[in-house]
C-alpha cells in the first residue's frame, strides 16, 4: 500500500480550443500523506485550480488529461468511469469552491443543498439527512441552524455562505479536503475564523487538506508542505521553513519579496515581479519564468530545467542551482 493518500505523477493536462492547445498543466507531480496540509501557491493562471479540478474529475470539455496519473488511496482515479468517480467525489474527496455565491444554487435552500450530498453518498433517509445537516451547520459555527436550513444563499452573508460550503464539503467526512481560495473576498476576522475552523475539523476527523491560495501568510500558518506553481509546473516544493527561509527558485524569491515586511523601513516600496505571465498557447522552449527572471542565463531560455534536490524533501527546477553546484566543484 502506498505511503501517500494522494499521488500525482507527471500530470499533463491541456485544453483543446479553436485557437490551439492550451497546455494548462506541464508535468505536475505532487505527493500528500494522510493528515498533511499542503499549500499550493502561485499567481493567477499558474495551474493551481486546474490541478484541484483534475483530482476531482471536474475538468470539463475541452480539457483533457494527456499524460500522467492521479492515485488516491491506492486507486488510479484518472481512469475511473464517471459513476465510480461520482461515488468518490463528495464522499472521500470534498472541495470548497472559490466563490460560494456562484457555487451554491440560488433556487434551493441551504438545507436542501447540504442534504443532497448526504442522501447521495450515505444510507441515511431524508429525516436523518436533515438532522445531520443541522449538526454540520452547528459544527461550522453557524447560529440558529434550523432557521438557516430554510434560507436561500442570497439571504446569508459572505462568511456564512463560505461556512455552508465547508459544511457541504465535510458532509461525508472526506479523507481529503481541497480548499480553493476559501477566504477570497472575506474580511480578515472572518478569514481567521474560517482557517481556524478548518484546522479544528482536520484534527477531529483526521483528514488531509490541500490549500490553494495566493496568500503566503495563510500557508505559513496552516501548511506543513508547500508547492509553488508557475505556468502549469511545480517549480519548487518543500517544507514551510524551506520555502520561506531558504527559497531556491527565483519565482519563489519574487513572491516572498512582494509581500509586506513588518520590519521594513518607512516608505519602502514592495518589489513587484516584472513582466507578464506566460502565454500557455505558446509556452517558452526553456524555463517558463526565464523571460521575467533577472538572473536568467542563456540555457534558461533554451532548455527546461529538471527538478534538482536542494535538501530533504526540498527540490527546485532552476538552472541557477546547478550552476552554483558546478561553481563549487560539485557534480551535477
Amino acid at each position: 500500500m502506498s505511503e501517500y493518500l494522494l499521488s500525482i505523477k507527471n500530470l499533463r493536462l491541456s485544453f483543446f480550443t479553436n485557437v490551439g492547445e492550451v497546455k494548462a498543466l506541464n508535468d505536475v507531480s505532487i505527493n500528500l500523506k494522510k493528515g498533511q496540509v499542503l499549500g499550493i501557491v502561485g499567481e493567477s493562471g499558474s495551474g493551481k485550480s486546474v490541478t484541484a479540478y483534475s483530482v476531482m474529475g471536474l475538468t470539463a470539455h475541452p480539457g483533457k488529461i494527456v499524460a500522467g496519473s492521479i492515485e488516491f488511496d491506492g486507486k488510479l482515479i484518472n481512469e475511473m468511469p464517471e459513476k465510480a468517480m461520482r461515488d468518490l467525489r463528495g464522499n472521500d474527496i470534498g472541495m470548497i469552491f472559490q466563490d460560494p455565491m456562484t457555487s451554491l444554487n440560488p433556487v434551493y435552500t441551504i438545507g436542501n443543498q447540504i442534504c443532497e450530498s448526504i442522501l447521495l453518498h450515505t444510507g441515511k433517509n431524508r429525516k436523518q439527512a436533515r438532522q445531520r445537516a443541522v449538526e454540520l451547520l452547528e459544527l461550522v459555527g453557524i447560529n440558529e441552524p434550523q432557521k438557516r436550513m430554510k434560507q436561500y444563499p442570497h439571504e446569508l452573508s459572505g462568511g456564512m455562505r463560505q461556512r455552508v460550503m465547508i459544511a457541504i464539503a465535510l458532509a461525508c467526512e472526506p479523507k481529503l479536503l481541497i480548499a480553493d481560495e476559501p477566504t477570497t473576498a472575506l474580511d480578515v476576522t472572518i478569514q481567521a475564523q474560517i482557517l481556524e475552523l478548518m484546522m479544528e475539523l482536520k484534527e477531529k476527523i483526521d483528514m488531509s487538506i490541500i490549500m490553494i491560495t495566493h496568500d503566503l501568510g495563510i500557508v505559513a500558518n496552516m501548511c506543513s508542505k508547500i508547492a509553488v506553481m508557475y505556468a502549469g509546473k511545480v517549480v519548487e516544493y518543500g517544507n514551510v521553513d524551506d520555502i520561506f527561509y531558504e527559497p531556491r527558485h527565483e519565482y519563489t524569491k519574487g513572491l516572498l519579496k512582494s509581500i509586506p515586511n513588518l520590519y521594513s523601513q518607512d516608505h519602502e516600496k514592495l518589489l513587484a515581479i516584472e513582466g507578464t505571465p506566460v502565454d500557455m498557447l505558446h509556452p517558452p522552449k526553456g524555463c517558463p519564468f526565464a523571460p521575467r527572471c533577472e538572473a536568467a542565463m542563456k540555457i534558461c531560455l533554451d532548455q527546461m530545467p529538471d527538478h534538482y534536490p536542494v535538501g530533504q524533501e526540498h527540490y527546485s527546477a532552476c538552472w541557477l542551482i546547478q550552476k552554483e553546484e558546478f561553481d563549487r566543484g560539485g557534480i551535477v
